[in-house]
């Protein structure tokens, strides 16, 4: 895509279309790198939402396990109960 840089202030920048944004998900921030060119990204909190996700686990299951006991090759070949 070929866009015109554009005077802000004392800086300059970039107006990508509406369709490439809500495509890759840019809201209000965004992170900037500069690798063979500019590369500009989502920025993500890491582990956003997780704290929540695990007092939902606690709340629903007693043992807060997701899968349940999964036997393990050393369980299935090795040990005899």
């Amino acid at each position: 895509m070929k866009r015109r840089q554009v005077s802000t202030g004392n800086s300059r920048g970039v107006r990508p279309p509406k369709a490439p944004i809500e495509e890759v998900g840019l809201v209000d921030e965004v992170e900037g790198r500069v690798r063979d060119g500019v590369l500009i990204t989502p920025l993500h909190t890491p582990r956003a939402g997780w704290a929540e996700a695990a007092q939902r686990l606690a709340a629903e299951d007693d043992q807060g396990l997701l899968l349940g006991h999964v036997a393990t090759r050393f369980e299935d070949d090795e040990w005899q109960w």
